[in-house]
């Protein structure tokens, strides 16, 4: 696949404009003093000053919206400046494969589902609704049109939402392989492959945890990963231990958690493990100054950063105690 040609100088103003903008996000102390505070609106007040709009007196669904909407506005300001459109697909693609979920599954159940979609796709959520009720997958980008309606034909003939999901993650980290593979740099196809790594690894886990089969685990396999799926269900075969699969990778730490949790021990250790490695790799992006690499950082970091918010503000609704908010936040870096 040919790489673009541009130039680690071409980032220059936007990663600069980006490295002024890191000085409002939410730091530590911040997001502590939100976990600490006294309820809900005082928590959303510390958030003010990061450049979030006042959320103090908000609910549940207004606060849902607000969190969008900030991401959003970040996306917007990105785009025009980026030398490299695909950098931002790469990051829009998944919000498009969660409407595809949704709109398949709630079709499926027959229930509402409006509230439940993401404006922040390559797709509008309403274009996307469009094409997929006039069966249009014409109009659809990517894999994602084969895929959709391939997974929708999947749940109305197994009534299986898990086997459903697995046709539209492998078009995902497929499509994600793809867009990742013409940047200019490779951070972004390094951290594609790593995350197809820990989806994997979860799914093995996840799947012996619930008394599955090797054929149930083969099928929620994600390929393109780092390591490589025959490798994955050699070891497993052999009945050899999950960590020595993982013994190189920077897994492995969790993987020797995973095999204490596929067998009934806690599995929050396992996840948290997971994140970890995940946010230690995109930190490496954010310590960058010239190229692509701080701005992919921002980007993850800003995502992350109102993943974290997120959890928070829904604790301090439902009134959770700071003990429980962090352990809910598990491995998330911000």
């Amino acid at each position: 696949m040919t790489r673009s040609k541009v130039k680690e100088a071409d980032y220059l103003y936007l990663s600069a404009r980006l490295s002024a903008r890191e000085t409002k996000m939410l730091s530590r102390d911040k997001m502590s003093r939100m976990i600490e505070a006294d309820g809900f609106s005082e928590a959303a007040r510390t958030l003010y000053e990061c450049g979030y709009e006042d959320m103090s007196k908000m609910k549940a669904a207004e606060m849902e919206k607000a969190l969008i909407n900030h991401l959003e506005a970040a996306f917007s300001e990105i785009e025009p400046l980026l030398p490299e459109k695909g950098i931002l697909d790469a990051f829009r693609l998944k919000y498009d494969y969660h409407n595809a979920k949704v709109l398949i599954k709630s079709e499926s159940a027959d229930v509402e589902y409006e509230h439940l979609m993401s404006g922040l796709g390559r797709l509008s959520a309403k274009k996307l609704e469009e094409a997929y009720q006039s069966e249009e997958k014409g109009d659809i980008p990517g894999k994602l049109g084969e895929a959709v309606f391939e997974a929708r034909g999947v749940l109305m003939r197994t009534e299986s939402p898990r086997l459903s999901d697995f046709v539209l993650d492998k078009a995902y980290f497929a499509e994600l392989l793809s867009i990742a593979s013409k940047l200019s740099t490779s951070f972004l196809l390094e951290y594609a492959k790593l995350e197809i790594d820990a989806v994997n690894l979860s799914a093995i886990v996840r799947t012996q945890r619930s008394g599955g089969n090797l054929s149930q685990i083969e099928k929620a396999l994600i390929p393109g990963g780092n390591i490589d799926i025959s490798e994955v269900m050699d070891m497993l075969s052999s009945g050899e231990p999950l960590s020595k699969l993982y013994q190189d990778s920077p897994y492995k730490k969790a993987a020797q958690l995973g095999e204490e949790a596929a067998h009934e021990g806690p599995i929050t250790e396992f996840e948290q493990a997971l994140k970890t490695v995940a946010g230690s790799f995109s930190e490496k992006a954010s310590s960058q100054i010239f190229g692509a690499k701080p701005v992919i950082g921002y980007i993850t970091a800003l995502e992350n950063e109102v993943s974290a918010v997120r959890v928070i503000l829904r604790a301090k609704l439902a009134g959770l105690e700071p003990a429980g908010i962090r352990e809910r936040l598990g491995g998330l870096n911000v």
